[in-house]
């Protein structure tokens, strides 16, 4: 019984011994899997491998970047307009009835050219006022110069004379200014008398607007119509407050037309920079066009951007930059492929830049520059999808 007891217990102490031997590899093995599963996790597939048929169906294509003059600009809106002594509105000094008018919206008009023709009951009054005051002036001239022949010779008295001299430059003057008016109203000084006078355009242009119909009644303030020359226009710019210390006269401004569906740029130059700032808070900033284009119209929308500063960047096309999460990264061609007869790309981190024209500015991480990539240039969405199936599948 003695020795029984002796070996329950030696059994009990390697039972313990064998226990505290063995749980160090029990944790061991538990702690393994996590540590490798955080690191598959933590790892991003970066090589993606096609075959020859891939590749054609994915449409890749390489190339390498280039250096391209790239813009950080402000991105404004705006509007084509014409400086003020290029729209002229037309409206009858006197007033009075639209007798007659042919012109429609759009009309060429030349400098001169008789627009309406207005009758008004008051044009024959001012004709027959102006030669009364014509006809009494030659006999004031006549008067005049007979006091003074006689003041001369002493035969008559100087106040005769100073009399007549005052009464012909008074008539001198009346003569002038109903003349002046006259011509003011389009009637003819002189001749026969009418009472009808034309209404002439002051410039040459395009009709922007016809306010007046036949038979209309018409005052001196009534607008009948308005005449725009677009041989001058220029951009009118609206650009936040807070943007406003960017922009420098002569800064390039790049322009499309919000109805032109081709999306042709255009350019100008910072002329004029406003001195107030409106309740939209917003300035005003005049550029001019660079090329004259009969084509375009006072009026017309336009997105635009004000080229702030202007650097040469490296630059690819946009669809060679794509997105993966949070970061942009390119594609470039790893030079000795996994197996013959398929081509292998490596997803490469980048920082974006400036777009424009379809060209990204990018800047490669310090252990890839210097080297020479090529970069995947088209169908790098194709790969992206390629990989981010693969990494699904693990």
């Amino acid at each position: 019984m003695k020795y029984l007891s002796h070996y329950c217990l030696l059994l009990g102490l390697l039972a313990g011994c064998g226990n505290h031997e063995t749980a160090p590899d029990q944790a061991a093995d538990s702690v393994e899997p996590v540590a490798q599963a955080e690191k598959a996790e933590a790892a991003i597939p970066n090589l993606v491998t096609l075959t020859p048929a891939e590749q054609q169906m994915g449409g890749i294509r390489l190339g390498a970047s280039t250096e391209r003059p790239m813009s950080g600009g402000l991105k404004v809106n705006g509007v084509l307009d014409v400086p003020p002594e290029n729209l002229v509105s037309v409206s009858a000094p006197l007033g009075g009835f639209v007798e007659r008018t042919e012109l429609l919206q759009g009309s060429r008009v030349r400098a001169g050219q008789v627009l309406a023709l207005i009758r008004n009951p008051d044009f024959v009054q001012l004709q027959q006022d102006y030669l009364e005051t014509r006809s009494q002036l030659k006999f004031a001239k006549a008067e005049y110069e007979r006091q003074a022949e006689l003041y001369r010779q002493e035969v008559a008295p100087q106040k005769n004379y100073q009399r007549a001299q005052a009464e012909y430059e008074a008539l001198q003057v009346k003569t002038s200014a109903q003349a002046a008016r006259l011509r003011l109203a389009g009637l003819p000084a002189g001749g026969a008398i009418v009472s009808t006078a034309p209404l002439r355009a002051p410039k040459a242009g395009f009709v922007k607007a016809v306010n007046v119909s036949v038979g209309q009644s018409v005052t001196p303030t009534d607008v009948l119509f308005e005449i725009v020359n677009p041989e001058h226009l220029h951009v009118e710019l609206t650009v936040f407050e807070r943007d406003i210390p960017q922009v420098k006269p002569q800064q390039l401004v790049r322009f499309t037309l919000g109805n032109d569906s081709a999306g042709r740029e255009r350019t100008a130059h910072v002329y004029l920079i406003s001195k107030t700032i409106s309740a939209e808070r917003t300035v005003r900033v005049h550029a001019h066009l660079d090329r004259e284009d009969e084509q375009l119209l006072p009026g017309t929308f336009v997105r635009a951007v004000i080229e702030t500063n202007r650097l040469t960047v490296p630059t690819l096309p946009e669809k060679a930059v794509v997105q993966f999460g949070a970061q942009p990264y390119v594609f470039v061609a790893v030079d000795q492929p996994a197996r013959t007869g398929t081509a292998a790309y490596r997803l490469v981190p980048v920082t974006r830049g400036v777009s424009e024209d379809g060209y990204t500015e990018f800047h490669l991480p310090a252990a890839e520059q210097g080297k020479p990539l090529r970069f995947v240039v088209e169908g790098a969405y194709s790969l992206l999808g390629k990989l981010k199936n693969a990494e699904e599948e693990e």
